[in-house]
Protein backbone atom coordinates (compact mmCIF):
# COMPACT_ATOMS: atom_id res chain seq x y z
CA UNK A 1 0.00 0.00 0.00
CA UNK A 2 2.67 2.63 0.77
CA UNK A 3 4.07 2.18 -2.73
CA UNK A 4 0.70 3.17 -4.22
CA UNK A 5 0.76 6.49 -2.41
CA UNK A 6 4.26 7.49 -3.47
CA UNK A 7 3.25 9.12 -6.80
CA UNK A 8 0.51 11.08 -5.00
CA UNK A 9 2.96 12.17 -2.32
CA UNK A 10 5.48 13.25 -4.96
CA UNK A 11 2.76 15.15 -6.82
CA UNK A 12 1.74 16.89 -3.60
CA UNK A 13 5.31 18.00 -2.94
CA UNK A 14 5.64 19.39 -6.47
CA UNK A 15 2.33 21.24 -6.18
CA UNK A 16 3.39 22.76 -2.86
CA UNK A 17 6.74 23.82 -4.32
CA UNK A 18 5.04 25.43 -7.32
CA UNK A 19 2.59 27.29 -5.09
CA UNK A 20 5.42 28.44 -2.81
CA UNK A 21 7.47 29.51 -5.85
CA UNK A 22 4.58 31.55 -7.25
CA UNK A 23 4.07 33.11 -3.82
CA UNK A 24 7.74 34.16 -3.73
CA UNK A 25 7.61 35.45 -7.32
CA UNK A 26 4.40 37.44 -6.84
CA UNK A 27 6.10 40.77 -5.94
CA UNK A 28 8.30 40.52 -9.05
CA UNK A 29 5.34 39.59 -11.27
CA UNK A 30 3.34 42.47 -9.80
CA UNK A 31 6.18 44.89 -10.54
CA UNK A 32 6.39 43.64 -14.13
CA UNK A 33 2.63 44.06 -14.50
CA UNK A 34 2.72 47.54 -12.94
CA UNK A 35 5.52 48.64 -15.28
CA UNK A 36 3.24 48.25 -18.32
CA UNK A 37 0.12 49.80 -16.74
CA UNK A 38 -0.82 53.47 -17.01
CA UNK A 39 0.44 55.16 -13.87
CA UNK A 40 -3.04 56.13 -12.65
CA UNK A 41 -4.13 52.46 -12.68
CA UNK A 42 -1.19 50.91 -10.81
CA UNK A 43 -2.80 51.07 -7.36
CA UNK A 44 -6.39 51.19 -8.54
CA UNK A 45 -6.04 47.78 -10.23
CA UNK A 46 -3.76 45.70 -7.99
CA UNK A 47 -4.21 42.49 -10.00
CA UNK A 48 -1.50 40.94 -12.16
CA UNK A 49 -3.43 41.10 -15.45
CA UNK A 50 -3.51 44.69 -16.72
CA UNK A 51 -6.69 45.88 -18.41
CA UNK A 52 -4.70 48.51 -20.31
CA UNK A 53 -1.11 48.18 -21.52
CA UNK A 54 1.29 51.03 -22.25
CA UNK A 55 5.00 51.47 -22.91
CA UNK A 56 5.15 55.06 -21.67
CA UNK A 57 6.65 54.05 -18.34
CA UNK A 58 9.72 52.66 -20.12
CA UNK A 59 10.17 55.49 -22.61
CA UNK A 60 9.41 58.17 -20.02
CA UNK A 61 11.47 56.62 -17.25
CA UNK A 62 14.54 56.18 -19.46
CA UNK A 63 14.84 59.94 -19.96
CA UNK A 64 13.12 61.22 -16.80
CA UNK A 65 16.24 62.10 -14.81
CA UNK A 66 19.20 64.42 -15.42
CA UNK A 67 20.84 61.78 -17.61
CA UNK A 68 19.33 58.85 -19.45
CA UNK A 69 18.97 55.75 -17.31
CA UNK A 70 21.59 54.03 -19.46
CA UNK A 71 24.12 56.48 -18.03
CA UNK A 72 23.40 55.26 -14.49
CA UNK A 73 23.50 51.64 -15.63
CA UNK A 74 26.96 52.30 -17.05
CA UNK A 75 28.12 53.80 -13.73
CA UNK A 76 26.84 50.69 -11.95
CA UNK A 77 28.56 48.43 -14.48
CA UNK A 78 31.94 50.14 -14.01
CA UNK A 79 31.81 49.89 -10.22
CA UNK A 80 30.52 46.31 -10.29
CA UNK A 81 33.13 45.05 -12.76
CA UNK A 82 35.96 46.61 -10.74
CA UNK A 83 34.54 45.14 -7.53
CA UNK A 84 34.33 41.66 -9.09
CA UNK A 85 37.90 41.87 -10.40
CA UNK A 86 39.15 43.15 -7.04
CA UNK A 87 37.52 40.35 -5.07
CA UNK A 88 38.68 37.66 -7.48
CA UNK A 89 42.30 38.82 -7.37
CA UNK A 90 42.66 39.79 -3.71
CA UNK A 91 40.53 37.08 -2.11
CA UNK A 92 42.11 34.29 -4.17
CA UNK A 93 45.60 35.44 -3.18
CA UNK A 94 44.66 35.66 0.50
CA UNK A 95 42.95 32.27 0.34
CA UNK A 96 46.01 30.64 -1.22
CA UNK A 97 48.20 32.09 1.53
CA UNK A 98 45.94 30.74 4.30
CA UNK A 99 45.45 27.35 2.62
CA UNK A 100 48.96 26.57 1.42
CA UNK A 101 51.61 28.85 2.93
CA UNK A 102 53.12 28.83 6.40
CA UNK A 103 53.79 32.13 8.16
CA UNK A 104 53.91 33.40 11.77
CA UNK A 105 50.59 33.58 13.64
CA UNK A 106 48.75 32.06 10.70
CA UNK A 107 45.97 30.55 12.84
CA UNK A 108 45.53 33.81 14.75
CA UNK A 109 45.16 35.87 11.58
CA UNK A 110 42.77 33.30 10.12
CA UNK A 111 40.65 33.47 13.28
CA UNK A 112 40.59 37.28 13.15
CA UNK A 113 39.57 37.07 9.51
CA UNK A 114 36.67 34.74 10.37
CA UNK A 115 35.58 36.96 13.28
CA UNK A 116 35.40 39.94 10.91
CA UNK A 117 32.55 38.17 9.09
CA UNK A 118 30.38 38.72 12.17
CA UNK A 119 31.26 42.42 12.34
CA UNK A 120 28.29 44.50 11.08
CA UNK A 121 29.07 46.75 8.14
CA UNK A 122 27.53 49.74 9.91
CA UNK A 123 30.14 49.53 12.68
CA UNK A 124 32.96 50.37 10.27
CA UNK A 125 31.13 52.77 7.97
CA UNK A 126 31.67 55.88 10.11
CA UNK A 127 35.49 55.60 10.49
CA UNK A 128 35.74 54.60 6.82
CA UNK A 129 33.73 57.64 5.75
CA UNK A 130 35.89 59.95 7.87
CA UNK A 131 39.06 58.44 6.42
CA UNK A 132 37.90 58.67 2.80
CA UNK A 133 36.61 62.19 3.40
CA UNK A 134 40.02 63.34 4.64
CA UNK A 135 41.65 61.76 1.60
CA UNK A 136 39.20 63.63 -0.64
CA UNK A 137 37.59 60.56 -2.19
CA UNK A 138 33.95 61.44 -1.54
CA UNK A 139 31.99 61.49 -4.83
CA UNK A 140 34.45 59.06 -6.38
CA UNK A 141 34.20 55.31 -6.89
CA UNK A 142 37.35 54.55 -4.88
CA UNK A 143 35.71 54.14 -1.43
CA UNK A 144 33.50 51.46 -3.00
CA UNK A 145 36.07 49.75 -5.23
CA UNK A 146 39.40 50.01 -3.37
CA UNK A 147 38.42 47.83 -0.36
CA UNK A 148 37.70 44.98 -2.79
CA UNK A 149 41.35 45.02 -3.91
CA UNK A 150 42.44 44.78 -0.25
CA UNK A 151 40.62 41.47 0.44
CA UNK A 152 38.12 42.92 2.89
CA UNK A 153 35.36 40.39 2.10
CA UNK A 154 36.25 37.63 4.54
CA UNK A 155 33.37 35.43 3.43
CA UNK A 156 34.88 34.93 -0.02
CA UNK A 157 38.34 34.33 1.43
CA UNK A 158 36.94 31.59 3.65
CA UNK A 159 34.98 30.10 0.75
CA UNK A 160 38.10 29.83 -1.41
CA UNK A 161 40.24 28.58 1.46
CA UNK A 162 37.80 25.72 1.92
CA UNK A 163 37.89 24.96 -1.80
CA UNK A 164 41.69 25.04 -2.07
CA UNK A 165 41.98 22.69 0.92
CA UNK A 166 40.06 20.07 -1.06
CA UNK A 167 42.78 20.06 -3.73
CA UNK A 168 45.51 17.45 -3.16
CA UNK A 169 48.86 18.82 -2.00
CA UNK A 170 50.56 16.43 -4.41
CA UNK A 171 49.81 19.03 -7.09
CA UNK A 172 51.95 21.58 -5.23
CA UNK A 173 54.70 19.04 -4.72
CA UNK A 174 54.72 18.09 -8.40
CA UNK A 175 54.92 21.78 -9.35
CA UNK A 176 57.79 22.29 -6.89
CA UNK A 177 59.68 19.35 -8.42
CA UNK A 178 59.33 21.07 -11.81
CA UNK A 179 60.91 24.18 -10.31
CA UNK A 180 57.74 26.22 -9.82
CA UNK A 181 57.60 28.72 -6.98
CA UNK A 182 54.55 29.75 -5.01
CA UNK A 183 53.47 32.36 -7.55
CA UNK A 184 53.71 29.99 -10.52
CA UNK A 185 52.00 27.21 -8.58
CA UNK A 186 49.15 29.54 -7.70
CA UNK A 187 48.66 30.89 -11.23
CA UNK A 188 49.21 27.73 -13.27
CA UNK A 189 48.08 24.94 -10.93
CA UNK A 190 45.72 26.13 -8.21
CA UNK A 191 43.85 28.96 -9.91
CA UNK A 192 42.61 26.96 -12.95
CA UNK A 193 41.13 24.37 -10.57
CA UNK A 194 39.31 27.04 -8.55
CA UNK A 195 36.88 28.03 -11.30
CA UNK A 196 33.75 26.98 -9.30
CA UNK A 197 34.85 28.97 -6.23
CA UNK A 198 35.87 31.94 -8.39
CA UNK A 199 32.53 31.84 -10.20
CA UNK A 200 30.68 31.77 -6.87
CA UNK A 201 32.68 34.77 -5.68
CA UNK A 202 32.05 36.64 -8.93
CA UNK A 203 28.29 35.99 -8.89
CA UNK A 204 27.75 37.05 -5.29
CA UNK A 205 30.03 40.08 -5.64
CA UNK A 206 28.19 41.14 -8.80
CA UNK A 207 24.74 40.83 -7.20
CA UNK A 208 25.70 42.49 -3.90
CA UNK A 209 27.56 45.37 -5.56
CA UNK A 210 24.94 45.98 -8.24
CA UNK A 211 22.15 46.10 -5.64
CA UNK A 212 24.14 48.06 -3.05
CA UNK A 213 22.16 51.20 -2.26
CA UNK A 214 23.54 52.18 1.14
CA UNK A 215 27.25 52.47 0.31
CA UNK A 216 26.72 54.04 -3.10
CA UNK A 217 24.20 56.52 -1.75
CA UNK A 218 26.63 57.40 1.06
CA UNK A 219 29.67 58.15 -1.10
CA UNK A 220 28.09 59.21 -4.42
CA UNK A 221 25.98 62.35 -4.03
CA UNK A 222 26.79 64.13 -7.30
CA UNK A 223 24.13 63.51 -9.98
CA UNK A 224 26.87 62.66 -12.49
CA UNK A 225 28.16 59.84 -10.27
CA UNK A 226 24.87 58.13 -9.38
CA UNK A 227 24.43 54.42 -9.99
CA UNK A 228 21.23 52.60 -10.95
CA UNK A 229 20.02 51.80 -7.37
CA UNK A 230 20.55 55.41 -6.25
CA UNK A 231 19.02 56.78 -9.46
CA UNK A 232 15.86 54.72 -8.85
CA UNK A 233 15.43 56.63 -5.59
CA UNK A 234 15.13 59.85 -7.60
CA UNK A 235 11.73 58.71 -8.90
CA UNK A 236 10.32 58.96 -5.36
CA UNK A 237 9.53 62.37 -3.97
CA UNK A 238 8.31 62.78 -0.40
CA UNK A 239 6.92 66.28 -1.01
CA UNK A 240 5.04 65.70 -4.27
CA UNK A 241 3.83 62.93 -6.55
CA UNK A 242 6.13 59.98 -7.06
CA UNK A 243 6.70 58.45 -10.49
CA UNK A 244 5.77 54.87 -9.64
CA UNK A 245 5.32 53.63 -13.19
CA UNK A 246 8.71 54.79 -14.52
CA UNK A 247 10.39 53.58 -11.33
CA UNK A 248 8.94 50.08 -11.74
CA UNK A 249 9.93 50.06 -15.42
CA UNK A 250 13.53 51.08 -14.72
CA UNK A 251 13.66 48.58 -11.84
CA UNK A 252 12.82 45.80 -14.29
CA UNK A 253 15.57 46.98 -16.63
CA UNK A 254 18.11 47.17 -13.79
CA UNK A 255 17.28 43.58 -12.80
CA UNK A 256 18.21 42.29 -16.25
CA UNK A 257 22.01 42.13 -15.74
CA UNK A 258 21.56 40.32 -12.42
CA UNK A 259 19.41 37.58 -13.93
CA UNK A 260 21.71 37.26 -16.92
CA UNK A 261 24.89 37.01 -14.84
CA UNK A 262 23.29 34.56 -12.42
CA UNK A 263 21.96 32.26 -15.14
CA UNK A 264 25.30 32.30 -16.98
CA UNK A 265 27.21 31.11 -13.91
CA UNK A 266 24.56 29.04 -12.16
CA UNK A 267 26.20 25.66 -12.73
CA UNK A 268 29.51 26.94 -11.34
CA UNK A 269 27.68 28.45 -8.36
CA UNK A 270 26.21 25.08 -7.39
CA UNK A 271 29.56 23.32 -7.78
CA UNK A 272 31.36 26.01 -5.81
CA UNK A 273 28.97 25.92 -2.86
CA UNK A 274 28.87 22.11 -2.83
CA UNK A 275 32.65 21.70 -2.60
CA UNK A 276 33.60 24.40 -0.09
CA UNK A 277 32.28 22.91 3.13
CA UNK A 278 28.68 24.24 2.82
CA UNK A 279 27.06 20.80 2.65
Amino acid sequence: MPVLFRPASRLTRHVLLIVFGLFMLYPLLWMVSSSIKPENLIFREPGLLPHEVTGENYSGGWNALTHSFGYYLWNSAVITVLAVVGNLVACSLAAYAFARLEFPLKKLWFTIMLLSIMLPHHVTVVPQYIMFSKIGWINTIWPIVLPKFLATDAFFIFLMVQFIRTLPRELDEAAAIDGAGHWRTFVQVILPLCVPALATTAIFTFIWTWNDFFTQNLYLTNSDKLTAPVALRQFLDASSNSSWGPMFAMSIISLGPIFGFFLAGQKYLVRGMATTGFK
